[in-house]
């Protein structure tokens, strides 16, 4: 069984940064696509980038395209979030998530991290 623990969330001021780290345990991730996704209150959690097993492909949605970078160390079991230019439409709960076997299915899941971003 694999565990998600997110962390580096917090408050920050528009126009900063955050880096958001995902660490796993019980199991090796490296096999496993990775993902982020975010939830605000009063709407439906959307998914925010997605990154391959090696690290050689990311992708992202529009709205943090150009601003989030998505990252992970495979030997330390970890992926990260880099948020840089942040909105106060960017306030949400973070979650990264595990892809087992790469069909978008999202098995594991953290708890979370709040992010809010204040004008």
């Amino acid at each position: 069984q694999v565990q998600l623990v997110e962390s580096g969330g917090g408050l920050v001021q528009a126009g900063g940064s955050l880096r958001l780290s995902c660490a796993a345990s019980g199991r090796t991730v490296s096999n496993y696509v990775m993902g982020w996704f975010r939830q605000a209150p009063g709407k439906e959690r959307e998914f925010v980038a997605r990154i391959s097993r090696s690290g050689g492909s990311t992708y992202y949605a529009s709205s943090v395209k150009g601003r989030f970078t998505i990252s992970r160390d495979n030997a330390k079991n970890t992926v990260y979030l880099q948020m840089n230019s942040l909105k106060p439409e960017d306030t949400a709960v973070y979650y990264c998530a595990g892809d087992p076997r790469n069909t978008y299915g999202y098995d594991y899941w953290g708890q979370g991290t709040q992010v809010t971003v204040s004008s």
